[in-house]
């Protein structure tokens, strides 16, 4: 007799079925917040779940459920595979402030230095120093984007002096300190809505990627961006693909086997340069629509260093009066993408 289990939503449906060994076939459901033809789904969720499937021969399928189409909004996401209401989910980590303490710190500016690979290997390469933060689901892989830039609909960016009073768009906590330190006014909203608020002026501009501009059409709202020189960010996002514990725990060590292999460190450097990429057709979508892009000169780059500096500073007070090694976790943070980076 072969028994055939399905995982759906951490419950689980049992089929009877015959056959002459046993076997043990598995549907995942993976939830996410970005619409189903956004590069997350089509290349990377999309591709892990085929990569998944293939090397299972069929065993394990994953159904994808973008744009919250299981419910809940995307602050929700980390609920609801800690919980078991959702198998993986893939969610941005500054939607739970306060959650991952110790990850945060390689969302920093001075952390990340514009690489989407020298990051994301960092990031899994760390997660024996990262491990207090995730005790509750089992992580698959972590990742970043190449980092951030300043969108502008209203006016160009070309001095620090420029973006005072500007409303931004804020991608994370560590985000909304960085506008602080530049004298803006950080707003904090989940990225699908953003363009409405730019369109209706509710934001002068935001903090986000390149990466992200089709798939909102931001090059209808832009009209300027900057950029700080040798290829620097405003600070980056950590996100998660993650499983429910019981989920894992539940599959057969051979299927476990199968998720192993795309996971972690076996992953990272992919996942990385496929981010990377991503930002090419962003950056061709704005120069078609003409959007004008500053990269500042070292000089005039120099206080928005020195206010990335002081969010650094107020990281490190902040946790270490949680009882976390701030320096500690900035040093051995930024020695990770340096090594990172030595090692391709």
């Amino acid at each position: 007799m072969m028994v055939t289990r399905r995982i759906l939503g951490g419950g689980a449906i049992w089929a009877l079925a015959f056959g002459a060994a046993a076997a043990q076939d598995v549907t995942l459901t993976l939830h996410h917040f970005l619409s189903p033809s956004s590069n997350a789904q089509t290349k990377m969720l999309q591709g892990w779940a085929d990569a998944v499937e293939a090397d299972s021969d069929g065993r394990i399928a994953v159904e994808i459920f973008p744009s919250m189409s299981m419910g809940g909004k995307p602050n929700e996401l980390y609920g609801q595979v800690r919980d078991g209401s959702a198998d993986i989910v893939w969610t941005l980590l500054g939607y739970t402030p306060g959650v991952f303490p110790r990850t945060e710190v390689f969302e920093l500016p001075l952390v990340h230095r514009g690489s989407a690979t020298d990051t994301t290997i960092a990031l899994n390469a760390s997660m024996d120093m990262l491990a207090d933060d995730f005790k509750d689901v089992h992580v698959l892989f972590l990742h970043s984007h190449d980092g951030n830039l300043i969108h502008m609909a209203t006016k160009p960016v070309k001095s620090f002096s420029d973006i005072e009073g500007a409303k931004l768009r804020t991608p994370s906590r560590t985000g909304a300190w960085m506008i602080e330190e530049m004298n803006a006014e950080p707003v904090g909203m989940p990225v699908p809505a953003l363009p409405e608020a730019m369109s209706k002026g509710v934001v002068d501009g935001a903090l986000t990627t390149y990466e992200i501009v089709p798939s909102l059409n931001l090059q209808e709202l832009d009209k300027y961006v900057t950029e700080l020189p040798n290829g620097d960010r405003f600070g980056t996002a950590v996100f998660m693909l993650a499983m429910n514990q019981d989920v894992y725990d539940d599959l057969p060590d051979d299927l476990k086997a199968v998720i192993d292999a795309h996971s972690g460190m076996n992953v990272a450097a992919e996942i990385g340069a496929m981010w990377e990429g991503f930002e090419e057709v962003g950056v061709t979508a704005l120069n078609d629509a003409g959007v004008e892009t500053t990269v500042l000169d070292e000089q005039a780059a120099a206080p928005f260093y020195e206010a990335e500096q002081k969010v650094v500073d107020r990281w490190i007070e902040e946790v270490s009066a949680k009882g976390i090694d701030g320096t500690t976790l900035v040093e051995a943070a930024q020695a990770a993408v340096e090594a990172a980076h030595s090692s391709h």
